[in-house]
């Protein structure tokens, strides 16, 4: 009798299993030149508009017009005057609103009773529409520069605010945990956990901050102005120069890109420990 042995193969072993590469969540490093291609496909609309005669030439002028008007404005000593007067409004109205927002935050974010006091100041203070607050502004500092800087500051204080504020209160409680058995130090806790918690949604609201200094800009230089964009503007509407208040308008763009970009490349820096969705 012939015994048959019949081999069994033995199980095949599991394949590992694919990990997937997770995208991340912070701003990424996409290239800077990447986001001028929807300025750039505007122009080129704006162009073939003008060139195919699609458009009013007296309400919107070509672009090679606009460009022309601004080497004349430039040329003449006009254009460097009211451009290097509305950065320096800016940027004092910003470093204002800047200082004060983080202050303010970090009191209310860090202390039951300066939320107490300061929070509800500021939720107030959103509600009522800053520029609605002009001519109080203007009985009380006057018709010149202080006002316009004041009401800038404002406009820049809020978002800054608003969303450094909400990062603090956002802070993981397992973080605050750790460091009361690590005895961490006040100022070491501030240093170790508040700062990096409140980073990201610092950044967010000076991204807010650095626009609403440029459109606040606009509004108030065209009260009781002598030079600026806005003066100048407000200027060319009288006399029915659209091409200048086109101007204008560019080099205000032209200036809320460049400062959001800057404002983007050091949230990049500072947060690039972060997970981000595009690499």
């Amino acid at each position: 009798m012939t015994t048959t042995t019949t081999a069994v193969a033995a199980p095949a072993a599991p394949e590992p299993p694919q990990v997937r590469r997770r995208r991340r969540l912070s701003p990424g490093r996409r290239l800077p030149a990447a986001r001028l291609a929807g300025p750039l496909a505007v122009l080129a609309l704006w162009a073939a508009a003008s060139a195919a005669g699609a458009l009013d030439p007296g309400a919107v002028p070509a672009p090679w017009t606009v460009l022309r008007t601004a080497g004349r404005l430039w040329t003449d000593g006009t254009l460097p005057t009211d451009v290097l007067t509305s950065l320096r409004r800016a940027a004092y109205g910003f470093a204002i609103g800047l200082t004060a927002g983080v202050l303010l935050a970090l009191v209310s974010g860090l202390s039951r009773a300066g939320e107490a006091l300061i929070d509800g100041t500021v939720q107030l203070n959103r509600a009522i529409p800053t520029l609605g607050l002009i001519p109080l502004f203007i009985l009380w500092l006057g018709i010149g520069e202080t006002f316009k800087i004041a009401v800038i500051a404002i406009v820049v204080y809020i978002p800054i605010y608003l969303n450094t504020h909400a990062a603090l209160s956002g802070i993981d409680s397992r973080f605050v945990e750790l460091a009361e058995v690590q005895g961490l130090s006040r100022a070491a806790f501030v240093r170790r956990v508040v700062i990096p918690g409140a980073l990201p949604g610092f950044f967010v609201g000076l991204r807010l901050g650095v626009t609403g200094s440029w459109l606040g800009l606009v509004v108030l230089e065209q009260i009781n102005a002598t030079s600026g964009l806005g003066y100048l503007m407000f200027q060319a509407q009288n006399y029915g120069q659209s091409d200048v208040i086109l101007v204008g308008l560019l080099i205000y763009g032209v200036f809320g890109l460049v400062s959001d970009s800057v404002v983007r490349l050091m949230e990049r820096r500072v947060l690039s420990w972060r997970r981000t969705l595009s690499n």
